[in-house]
Formats: C-alpha cells, sequence, structure tokens
C-alpha cells in the first residue's frame, strides 16, 4: 500500500496516507528515505533537508518557512513550521485562466415560483425579525405542522438572536440576510414575524425586502395583535394551502446555484474531497449553473491564485478588497490574520493557514471568477463567484443560502452534525470517517485514494446533487430536521 503522496514535484514535503511509524524505510517517487519519528495519517514528512528560515512547499506553492533545521523524513508541522502571512499585501492581476468548455446542460425536478426563481424544496418558513419572538414562531411552527400536506416538505421556524440593538451596517447585514431568506426559492410561503419597537422595524424590513409576492409573504407583528399565536395560526393555514399548489417541474442545471463550504478539514481535505468539489464546480459551470465560494479569512494565503482567475480588472479590484477588507477586520479586532487553523485541523494535519487555504479554494476548481458578491447580496448572474463571509460553518453557511444557493456542498475531514435552511451535502476527505459517522456523511471522497478515478466520482456527485435538487433523495442533514441559522453580526450592541 502506498504510504506517502507528494501533491507536487516542487512540494518540499509528502503526506501521509496511513499513521507511520519511526524508522521505516519509505518510497516517495523517486525518493528513498527513512522515518526519522511517527507521521500521522494526513500529516507531513519533510522530503529533504530543510534550513531554517526556509520556505516549505505544499500543493507547489509556499505554505510557511522553517523554524529550524528539519532533517528529511521528520513530521512537519506546528513544532518546526510556521506562517509566512502579513497583514497587508499588494496584488497585481497577472491573468491565468480558461473558458470551461460548454457541456450540455442536464435536468432537475425544481419549483418555478412566480418571480421566475427555482427553489429545490417547497417548505414554509417562518422568520422572526428580531430575536424578542424566538419563542412565538417556534410555537406557530410547532402548532402549524398539522396544515403539512404532501405537497410541503416541511414548516421550519429560524431562530437568531439579532433584530434589535443593532444599528448602522451591522443592522442592515441583518436585513439583508432576512430578506435574503424570505425571497428564498427553497419556500413555498413565509411568514416573517416581528415583535413591534425594535430597530429591525417591520418597515424597515419591507423596505430591505422590496417587492414581493402577497400571497407568499405574510407579517405578523406581535404588539399589534391580542394574541400573536392564533394570528399566526390563521396565516399559516393560508401560507400552507397556498405552498401545497406547487409541483415539481423538469427544470436546467442552469437554474442551479450551488455554495461550497469546508469545515473540520484535515489533511487529505486538499487532496480528495475539495479537489472533487472543484470538479463538480466546473462540471454544473460548464452546463450554464452556478457556484459560490465562501469563508474568505481561509483564502489568506492562496488569494492570488484566485485573483488571477478574475475575468476582468473590476473583478479583480473586488476581490483584492474581498481580501484586504477581512484582513482590516482581523486588525482592528486586534486579532492576527493567522489565526486559523483550528485545533481540530491541526489534529488533522494542517499546519498553517496557507496549508489550510490551498486545500480550501480548490473547492473552486478553475473556472473564471465572474463576480463577487458582498454579505447578504444576492446572486445576479450565472458563473463562478466569491462571497464576503466568515469562515464559521453556520455563518458562512447561512450567507450562502441568503445569497440564493438552493444547497451546499461541505467537505469535511473531521465530521459534523450540523445543517443550514438549505440541504448541505457532507463530503469526507477520508473513507475512515465516511464508514465511522454514516448518519452525518452523504458522500465519501477518500475512495480515490483507494484508486477510484476522480472523474468516475465526480460523476458520481453529479449524480447526487441532482437526486437531492430533485427531492428523490435528501441529505442527511434533512433526516434530522436542521436548520441552523446564524448571521453575521460587525457592530456594537446598544
Amino acid at each position: 500500500m502506498k504510504q506517502f503522496i507528494q501533491i507536487h514535484p516542487s512540494d518540499s514535503v509528502a503526506v501521509a496516507l496511513c499513521s507511520v511509524a519511526a524508522g521505516q524505510t519509505v518510497q516517495v517517487g523517486d525518493c528513498t528515505l527513512m522515518t526519522k519519528e511517527t507521521i500521522p495519517a494526513g500529516h507531513k514528512m519533510a522530503l529533504r533537508h530543510l534550513a531554517a528560515g526556509e520556505v516549505v512547499r505544499k500543493y507547489g506553492f509556499p505554505i510557511g518557512t522553517a523554524v529550524c533545521e528539519i532533517q528529511a523524513g521528520s513530521w512537519v508541522h506546528t513544532h518546526n513550521l510556521q506562517t509566512g502571512l502579513g497583514a497587508s499585501d499588494r496584488y497585481k492581476y497577472l491573468p491565468d485562466f480558461s473558458p470551461l468548455p460548454q457541456e450540455t446542460p442536464r435536468e432537475f425536478a425544481g419549483y418555478r415560483r412566480t418571480d421566475g426563481s427555482v427553489g429545490i424544496r417547497n417548505e414554509v418558513w417562518i422568520i422572526p425579525t428580531v430575536g424578542c419572538v424566538n419563542a412565538v414562531v417556534q410555537e406557530i411552527s410547532r402548532r402549524a405542522q398539522r396544515f403539512l400536506t404532501p405537497a410541503i416538505d416541511g414548516i421550519y421556524a429560524f431562530p437568531h438572536p439579532y433584530g434589535c440593538s443593532q444599528l448602522g451596517d451591522d443592522l442592515a447585514v441583518t436585513q439583508k440576510t432576512l430578506a435574503g431568506l424570505i425571497r428564498h426559492p427553497n419556500a413555498g410561503a413565509v411568514l416573517v414575524v416581528g415583535l413591534g419597537c425594535e430597530n429591525n422595524t417591520m418597515d424597515g424590513m419591507k423596505q430591505a425586502l422590496g417587492s414581493y409576492d402577497k400571497d407568499r409573504v405574510r407579517f405578523l407583528v406581535c404588539q399589534a395583535c391580542e394574541d400573536e399565536v392564533a394570528e399566526g395560526m390563521r396565516q399559516m393555514e393560508e401560507l400552507c394551502q397556498y405552498a401545497s399548489t406547487f409541483r415539481r417541474q423538469l427544470c436546467s442545471v442552469k437554474r442551479l446555484v450551488v455554495g461550497l463550504k469546508c469545515g473540520g478539514s484535515d489533511g487529505f481535505s486538499g487532496i480528495t474531497a475539495n479537489p472533487l468539489v472543484g470538479a463538480f464546480s466546473d462540471r454544473l459551470i460548464a452546463q450554464g449553473g452556478t457556484t459560490i465560494l465562501t469563508e474568505v479569512p481561509e483564502m489568506f494565503g492562496a488569494e492570488p491564485l484566485l485573483m488571477n482567475r478574475c475575468e476582468n480588472q473590476e473583478v479583480f479590484e473586488k476581490t483584492v478588497s474581498l481580501i484586504q477588507d477581512f484582513k482590516q477586520y482581523f486588525v482592528e479586532h486586534h486579532q492576527t490574520v493567522d489565526g486559523n487553523p483550528s485545533p481540530g485541523n491541526k489534529a488533522g494535519g494542517i499546519t498553517t493557514l496557507e496549508d489550510k487555504a490551498l486545500g480550501c479554494v480548490q473547492k473552486g476548481g478553475t473556472a473564471p471568477i465572474c463576480d463577487v458578491l458582498l454579505n447578504g447580496q444576492q446572486v445576479s448572474k450565472s458563473g463562478f463567484q466569491l462571497l464576503q463571509a466568515p469562515g464559521n460553518d453556520l455563518v458562512a453557511a447561512t450567507a450562502l443560502a441568503a445569497s440564493g444557493a438552493q444547497l451546499i456542498l461541505f467537505t469535511t475531514g473531521r465530521g459534523t452534525p450540523f445543517g443550514c435552511p438549505v440541504p448541505t451535502i457532507k463530503i469526507s476527505s477520508n473513507s475512515a470517517l465516511a464508514e465511522k459517522k454514516r448518519r452525518w456523511i452523504d458522500f465519501d471522497a477518500g475512495r480515490v485514494l483507494a484508486g477510484v478515478s476522480a472523474a468516475d466520482l465526480t460523476e458520481e456527485l453529479f449524480g447526487l446533487v441532482l437526486a437531492v435538487a430533485s427531492g428523490t433523495e435528501k441529505a442527511k442533514a434533512e433526516s434530522f430536521a436542521v436548520h441552523d441559522f446564524a448571521i453575521f453580526k460587525d457592530g456594537v450592541t446598544l
């Protein structure tokens, strides 16, 4: 069995495919050497002598510098490798991309809404404008289950702690995020519930929402009625009747918007799961669809690769601002930009943020970047796009949904049971995780290490996405009715 993989010929480290004990003679390409110490699975081994201060390369790019002399065959990790990232960089646009060859679009069975959008679920959502009414929306949701029909996929409330005591841009992000969910085509009908005295007024929410279908969206202000639950139930009965009129119809994948996210990554994520999702992204875009990549702080160290894929100077400038603004956000909060990786990432073999980022951005494939979205901004064109949001799983996934993603591909090397407002397909980077957490994991990308071709896995994943989009299969998180929801907050609390 192959014990190590050198990802790129210029790499000075190789990744252990299994735990390799000290004193083992191993072959990596043309290189024969002995392990100086145990190298855990997913972790890195030096392929040659590395001097103190020397740049260490993985994926063909720098992932940091050696903090001391490292002998060939040694374990390379946090004890002898440090980041080379800084808080400020200058970038130059050096275009390096090719348009993807077009493919014949495939189809899925979706729900066509009156505004022309297409959903992959026909759910009824209850969205609070403020955290003060969380108990109310949850009670309405509980009682409204009696209105479920075979045509409705579920009735869900989305409690959150925001909407009051917020000001300025912080409040605006909350309003845009909520408006994005209210407009989301996976909801056949929506009840918006407010208290009546919060900063996020119902009039303010309506202004953020813009035009809407009055049959599909209803509003309830709790302080304005005697019995808010009874009034909510009256409106929910009518909304469920309206949602029940929708039926699935064949739709082109040109109408599919897929969010790309990773969490709990390990040393295999950049070898198996993330490249697989990148290949899927390219296939979908070649067929006229759309993918969105976010978790901006996890791009630090690999951002030039993305910038050089911007389709023009304007998109390049927006990408530079995306990166620099997030770095400034860290600085303003007196934090270093290299606060990642997490303890779980490090346990899985990721050492520096560059190490993590170079694996992370592979979820975006090779397609040109056609647009950059601000947090709360919705998709308005087809193709591969970037979105302003942090790396936090729940916040980033919510942002993807609010921007229009009907489902999310979530790669992981550690595993997580979380879900978000839209179906979330979990893709494991290693087969051991897929076997251990069958209730969490939808797809095993670790099979590529066992010899399954990447092309076959890409086609299999594409088929799974179409099945989930068509409702013939559900993501594992849906089976537990997991619909977690979190909004990015960056402002004072009154």
